[in-house]
């Protein structure tokens, strides 16, 4: 893997993962693209390394607002930590659901399936790209609430959407929490902290999922993961991804406050025309 490679991923894992158009339908593209085998033990690492470089870019450019909506008091704190973890919950029961749902009917309740396996394939993908693209333009259009304390209800249906996302790689998960967020009444501004409160809360379980796997493969293969070979140009991508996130979370920001949400809809749209024809 060359370092032109690691800095292509790097940026657009940095800008799609914190945009509402897909990240995984973008990198595995590019991936194809470039000719690279998303399932080596290095790709694997690094695109796990690329989800740490957009975390912490999310924390340092939601920091302050944070700070002054989450942890302003200790009841402040208490009411989001709870609408933060109804929704978790309920991504966790629908995503481990759907999966069990999926590996049943889909792959015959096979003992070696994986859903990383239907990752790549293109027809799920343009799907998925599709429906936030719809997603995002619907919500577009309805007037903006200024109601910026969410209920209960609104968490645990944010939180089962998220959880619709998890096995279908491009329908983005930011795109639409944040479209459920906003079509149940929720303030823009409040609709994006909260999204991208539960990305944190959950990014570190993917994150140690996929390391799991990668030394899983790796001692099934019996390969090596060098220091030289796969961790450094691990972190290399990993900063990459964290500058290019700040500056697709300052982009993101820009449109949602300034009525130009519908237009990552529309990507999401065309987007999907262009998986299908690279296929």
């Amino acid at each position: 893997m060359t370092f032109l490679n690691i800095l292509i991923l790097a940026v657009i894992q940095g800008l799609a993962e914190l945009l509402p158009v897909s990240s995984s339908a973008h990198v595995i593209m590019a991936e194809k693209i470039l000719g690279l085998d998303p399932s080596a033990p290095d790709m694997t690492l690094l695109l796990v390394m690329l989800h740490t470089g957009t975390m912490f870019a999310v924390i340092v450019h939601f920091w302050k607002s944070w700070r002054d909506t989450y942890f302003s008091s200790g009841a402040a704190f208490k009411r989001n930590a709870l609408h933060i973890i109804l929704a978790t919950m309920m991504t966790g029961v629908v995503g481990l659901t759907l999966q069990h749902i999926i590996k049943v009917f889909y792959a015959g309740n096979a003992s070696t399936f994986e859903i990383e396996s239907l990752f790549s394939n293109s027809k799920l993908i343009a799907s998925g790209l599709v429906a936030a693209g719809i997603l995002i333009i619907v919500s577009s259009r309805i007037k903006e609430s200024h109601a910026t304390n969410l209920s209960p209800f609104q968490s645990l249906t944010i939180g089962i959407v998220q959880g619709l996302c998890l096995p279908f790689r491009g329908f983005s998960r930011s795109g639409a929490t944040i479209s459920t967020a906003l079509s149940l009444g929720v303030a823009r501004k409040t609709a994006e902290e909260f999204s991208f409160a539960l990305a944190v809360v959950l990014t570190p379980v993917v994150i140690i999922k996929e390391v799991v796997r990668v030394f899983h493969d790796n001692a099934a293969t019996h390969a090596s993961l060098t220091l030289s070979s796969i961790l450094l140009p691990s972190l290399l991508g990993m900063v990459f991804s964290f500058i290019a996130g700040l500056l697709a979370l300052r982009w993101l920001a820009g449109w949602l406050e300034h009525g130009k949400w519908h237009l990552f809809g529309g990507y999401c749209i065309f987007a999907a025309c262009v998986v299908l024809w690279i296929g």
